[in-house]
């Protein structure tokens, strides 16, 4: 295949990954949500413009790699704001070129903070000190619901370094 040919399929079939030229970070906007990858990551458009969101604050059960809860966290996300307009309340971009974010749905539930309390999704610590999300998760945890039932749950970003080892 020619490189020209290559760049031509590279291009068409990158276009659902385009970057807006607009630089979203710690703006306020409203999107549809188009897509779910999993508990705690979207695809939303915006301006006719696909992109991808991570939820700020939390991690939730990994879908690849067939983590328990996985795909009932993605579920739950999906419940929660597929095919809605929400309110995106954007912090900055993350390593893979994510908007950091904390989504508002059209019910005005923090989506975010609808995860944790559904047991779906751990606080994650390493990226967020905000308190409010640690209470949540700790009511889950007490309140044995969702991924709490588990008598063992395993983090995802220990589940993400287990599977790195193996």
């Amino acid at each position: 295949m020619s490189k020209f040919l290559a760049l031509i399929l590279f291009s068409i079939f990158s276009f659902g990954q385009c970057q807006l030229k607009e630089n979203l970070s710690h703006k306020t906007f409203s999107a549809k949500v188009i897509g779910i990858s999993d508990g705690d990551t979207m695809e939303v458009l915006y301006k006719k413009n696909p992109f991808k969101i991570r939820l700020a604050h939390i991690d939730s059960p990994e879908k690849r790699g067939t983590q328990p809860f996985g795909n009932q966290a993605k579920q739950a996300l999906s419940n929660l704001c597929f095919g809605r307009i929400v309110t995106v309340q954007a912090g900055k971009y993350d390593r893979y070129k994510r908007l950091i974010a904390i989504i508002i749905n059209d019910k005005g539930q923090n989506v975010n903070k609808q995860m944790l309390q559904q047991g779906m999704a751990w606080h994650y610590i390493k990226y967020s000190k905000d308190s409010s999300y640690a209470k949540l998760e700790n009511e889950a945890r007490e309140n044995r619901v969702g991924l709490w039932k588990d008598n063992a749950p395993i983090a995802p970003w220990l589940w993400r370094e287990n599977k790195k080892k193996k």
